[in-house]
């Protein structure tokens, strides 16, 4: 007899495996299977061609023609190809400055509010709504508005810039103050979930070990750096991890802010117009494969790391 019993979990398990499958899966297999050919938009799909042809009496009728031209596997010449392309080093090192960057001011800019938020103060409630705004508002509403005002003849800083007699700056197209631009947008926006996780992190720390630490004549400090940091240290390690990787990852805020200027592209824009805009399948394939390839290296030092402290 069939234990349905035992196979129920399956059952509700089934829409999720297949909904990972059609969504998550079989696109990145077919990314990773096009990485190793020379897959365009000029072979991926059909072609017409207009072919004349003289009848006997003397006409001339135009034949229409669909043709593709063959893909061929080509192994790692792609990934030889990106590796030594000049540009691909360039967008890396500019990658890394806008993840460190969105990371390292999102990490300390929550930790700081999580501390305020974790004492007894009037109005925490409504406080910690408010700085939850910018993370609930949707990313490309946040996003148009940093960029008008970023806007080189009407936003606000550069009206502020005027004010103190200071020459505007182009800074959606600017080679320097471009990536300044996109970052303080991140900022803004990503600071609110570092700052709520670490705060659940802090409310967990039992309370007696403040007390303890101050019977024992610790100063604010001294509690803060023997107590809080080590306590909340797993729940920091993993926020950033994820932080790190989001932000390496996040295509929408610099494409929708600062869009063609190519001091700002990271490798997901990178790879982004190598695909829709020059028609490079087999590119863009390769630089994402490239990506997934480097967050997992970062995931793997940093989870090695959190093994080795016995945090993990």
């Amino acid at each position: 007899m069939l234990n349905v019993k035992k196979y129920t979990p399956y059952v509700f398990l089934l829409p999720s495996v297949i909904a990972m499958l059609v969504i998550i899966y079989i696109p990145l297999f077919m990314g990773i299977s096009y990485s190793f050919t020379d897959i365009t938009q000029r072979n991926a799909n059909k072609i017409e061609y207009v072919i004349p042809q003289v009848e006997s009496n003397g006409d001339i009728t135009l034949n229409v023609e669909q043709k593709s031209k063959p893909i061929h596997f080509i192994g790692l010449q792609k990934y030889g190809e990106c590796l030594s392309n000049p540009m691909f080093w360039q967008v890396l090192a500019q990658t890394m400055v806008w993840t460190i960057g969105c990371v390292f001011f999102h990490f300390f800019i929550g930790l700081g509010l999580a501390l305020l938020l974790n004492k007894n103060i009037k109005l925490k409630t409504t406080y910690r709504i408010l700085l939850l705004i910018p993370w609930a508002v949707p990313t490309y509403i946040s996003a148009f508005s940093w960029r008008w005002l970023f806007n080189a003849d009407y936003g606000i800083f550069n009206q502020l810039l005027r004010v103190v007699h200071i020459q505007p700056i182009s800074w959606l197209s600017h080679p320097q103050w471009g990536m300044f631009a996109v970052i303080l947008t991140n900022i803004w926006l990503g600071f609110p979930f570092m700052m709520v996780t670490l705060l659940g992190g802090l409310q967990n720390i039992p309370g007696e070990l403040y007390e303890a630490a101050t019977v024992d004549g610790a100063s604010k400090w001294q509690q803060f750096r023997n107590v809080t940091m080590p306590l909340l240290k797993p729940v920091s390690m993993t926020v950033v991890l994820l932080g790190f990787i989001w932000t390496f990852n996040m295509f929408n805020i610099i494409y929708l802010v600062t869009q063609d200027n190519p001091h700002t592209d990271i490798l997901a824009t990178f790879a982004f117009k190598e695909f829709f805009v020059k028609g490079e399948y087999a590119n863009a394939s390769a630089y994402s494969v490239i990506i997934l390839l480097l967050l997992m290296f970062f995931s793997f030092i940093q989870i090695k790391y959190q093994k080795n402290e016995g945090l993990y």
